[in-house]
């Protein structure tokens, strides 16, 4: 009866939640929401901790994000193998961890020795980038184009108005602005243009149901901006605050790059 149950609630895991499926459901969309919720808040006492501000890390944690997305990109074009560490939520999990071991550690060896945390963590994450930079074979460099210039072309506007409008200019909330509007145009790009499709559960529905994925702009946009709004708003603490803009930006940056590389890789 028991071994009954733990194969029901196993089946029920692999099928519904951790899969490899072609995209995401209502109810894996809300289990990881959960998750990396609890991430976050353990992440926030974490900064506090060890006395840094999120916000530093816009930069040294770049190389992580490209490691996660990349090797997710691998996999869906054949370069990787199709397994459970390396689909979602298998892959984050394990760039998450190897991320937070080198803060920690990058940190530790800074308090030692004076050198500079953040450029040591960077250094982590280049290096773990080689094999998945080697592994790429083929870029369509077309498609890189089409989304470099829509998000190049999109982004203008923003950064243009910048400085008349008091959300944006501040730079952090201008890039986080910019990492979702480059997911935007990686969908858009990969939708409109090649035989590729949402896997996430409301751009999904909004693309289907107004034929196109530039839908995903006015979404992105307008979503970002009322959080970075609420964010700066009614948060007062400022590692809670830089926190859960770095978390959005990741958010962006990860799978606009995932998108761009499995299309670039792909076509």
């Amino acid at each position: 009866m028991l071994l009954d149950l733990q194969s029901q609630i196993t089946e029920f895991i692999t099928t519904h939640i951790v899969y490899f499926g072609p995209g995401y459901n209502v109810l894996n969309t809300l289990v990881f929401g959960i998750i990396l919720g609890v991430i976050v808040i353990l992440l926030i006492k974490m900064f506090r901790y060890i006395k840094k501000d999120p916000k530093d890390l816009i930069i040294p944690v770049i190389p992580f994000i490209f490691f996660g997305s990349s090797t997710r990109a691998l996999v869906d074009n054949g370069i990787y193998p199709l397994s459970y560490l390396l689909i979602t939520p298998g892959i984050y999990i394990i760039t998450g961890l190897a991320t937070i071991i080198t803060l920690l550690v990058s940190v530790y060896i800074e308090r030692k020795t004076n050198l500079d945390y953040r450029y040591l963590i960077f250094l982590v994450g280049v290096v773990i980038c080689i094999p998945d930079i080697l592994n790429i074979s083929h870029i369509n460099f077309v498609a890189l184009a089409q989304v470099l210039g829509s998000w190049a072309l999109v982004s203008s506007v923003f950064v243009i108005l910048r400085n008349k409008w008091s959300l944006i200019k501040d730079k952090f909330n201008l890039s986080v602005l910019l990492a979702h509007i480059f997911d935007a145009s990686a969908t858009f790009v990969a939708i409109d243009f090649y035989p590729y499709g949402e896997q996430h559960v409301l751009p999904n529905a909004l693309i289907g149901l107004t034929g196109t994925a530039l839908v995903m702009f006015p979404l992105k946009i307008i979503v970002i901006l009322f959080a970075l709004y609420v964010i700066d708003s009614y948060i007062e603490d400022k590692t809670i605050k830089n926190m859960l803009k770095l978390a959005i930006l990741i958010l962006g940056i990860s799978t606009g790059l995932r998108d761009l590389l499995s299309l670039v890789m792909g076509t």
